[in-house]
């Protein structure tokens, strides 16, 4: 039996993430934006409801929420600023891993650091010349005794400056390809890491990016992850877990656009009429709906696969991919249905199409997503 309505549950958690978007977020977002200044105190107050890693398990102090669940607050907090959701929402990223690979004892240490106060963590695997390519990262961990030294450069990495911990992922084999990669729970404050210049970005500019170094970290065994080789395999594996969330970050994003848009065209007039009643315009805004209710879909479907226990590679790479064009396309058309005014910092719609640009980017590129559906299909001949 398929079932498309939302819990009692889930709407009450829809309720309360749009009533925090509307009274915290959407007053302050451009203003953040603007002097791309990280939002502590909306932050701190979206982890005191609740509203911020979700995923964690009851065991160790979280709420045990579904993949769904967070999908649900994740659409309706990027409805108010995806800058600020993404800052909220990376901290699955890297706790991902741990959720997929880390023993109790991991877990009980790090996920419930994130549970005793509102604390962040980072995923830093992307380096300077190794994006897409992850194969292609430099970054070592070379065994010296029971311990482990790490040396590298990540970049590009979200909440590098406000992370307690980073899961990252190196090579403690360089001959063995990415079954030679290992991953690690690296505590921030460990000799050797240098965290980089804040990155001035296009857009999301609240969402604090920065290159970090490590220059012979000393790592105890118990910071590894699952055995030496399974980082590949568990880097990959989080991702069933956080596309998703990505995926409906675009989906929040693509609807407020769409809601400006339509709210612009009911009050501008030309020729007389709402522009709404020109069919060059109410095209447009149809076809915003049609591709952001696709996108949700897309996103819910992938999501309800991981709550199952089942594989999702396949669906959430057509949520990711085709969230994050709807994206862009729906923000793009925003600004032109406001014209002129769309172009102007003055209304919303500005800011909406430089922070829907990184979609298509962060997490795996639309073209990587294409790469994946690909390879997913042809697998199965």
């Amino acid at each position: 039996m398929i079932d498309f309505s939302l819990s009692e549950e889930q709407k009450q958690l829809q309720d309360l993430s749009k009533e925090f978007t509307n009274n915290e977020i959407k007053p302050v977002a451009a203003e953040y934006d603007r002097k791309s200044e990280f939002a502590h105190e909306v932050i701190k107050k979206a982890w005191e409801l609740g509203l911020m890693n979700v995923q964690i398990p009851e065991k160790f102090g979280g709420m045990g929420l579904s993949v769904l669940d967070d999908c649900i607050i994740g659409e309706e907090l990027s409805v108010g600023c995806s800058g600020i959701s993404t800052s909220m929402m990376s901290n699955m990223l890297a706790q991902g891993p741990l959720i997929v690979a880390a023993n109790d004892a991991q877990n009980k240490k790090f996920l419930g650091q994130m549970v005793e106060e509102c604390a962040f963590c980072a995923y830093a695997v992307t380096e300077p010349d190794a994006g897409s390519d992850v194969a292609g990262i430099k970054s070592t961990a070379q065994k010296v005794g029971n311990d482990y030294v790490l040396n590298g450069q990540k970049m590009w990495i979200t909440n590098a400056a406000q992370a307690k911990w980073f899961f990252v992922l190196a090579y403690t084999d360089q001959n063995a390809g990415y079954k030679g990669m290992t991953g690690f729970v690296v505590p921030a404050d460990l000799p050797g890491i240098t965290i980089g210049k804040h990155e001035h970005k296009l857009g999301q500019r609240s969402s604090d990016t920065r290159g970090v170094t490590f220059d012979d970290v000393k790592l105890s065994a118990e910071n590894r992850l699952g055995n030496e080789g399974d980082g590949w395999k568990i880097a990959m594996s989080a991702f069933d877990h956080s596309r998703p969330g990505v995926a409906a970050g675009a989906v929040g994003l693509a609807r407020r656009a769409m809601e400006e848009s339509i709210m612009y065209a009911s009050e501008r007039k030309t020729f007389g009429v709402p522009i709404a009643k020109h069919q060059a315009v109410s095209f447009m805004i149809a076809d915003m709906a049609m591709n952001v209710d696709a996108a949700r879909h897309l996103v819910y479907k992938s999501a309800w696969k991981t709550d199952k226990g089942e594989r999702n590679t396949i669906e959430a790479a057509f949520a990711k991919a085709f969230a994050a064009d709807t994206a862009m396309k729906v923000a793009t058309d925003a600004v032109q249905v406001f014209g002129g005014y769309g172009y102007s910092a003055e209304y919303p719609v500005e800011k909406l199409m430089r922070d829907a640009k990184i979609f298509q980017i962060y997490e795996g590129t639309s073209q990587i997503q294409r790469v994946i559906i690909a390879r997913e299909l042809f697998r199965r001949q």
